[in-house]
């Protein structure tokens, strides 16, 4: 699992005009998978299933 900063820096991942990350394969805003036990965060693209992490 990649981190949401390197998949922002390859490509993988696009802000839109609200600064919200978006999945640039299918276009469509992550949605937030947060674990409170846990230091970071999930982001899971709804469509293809991809994840990456985010250090809170």
């Amino acid at each position: 699992m990649k981190s949401v900063r390197k998949a922002l820096r390859e490509g993988d991942l696009e802000k839109d005009t609200y600064d919200r990350l978006v999945c640039a394969e299918c276009g469509k805003p992550l949605k937030t998978e947060n674990d409170p036990d846990q230091i970071k965060t999930v982001r899971i693209c709804p469509d293809c299933d991809a994840e990456w992490k985010e250090i809170r």
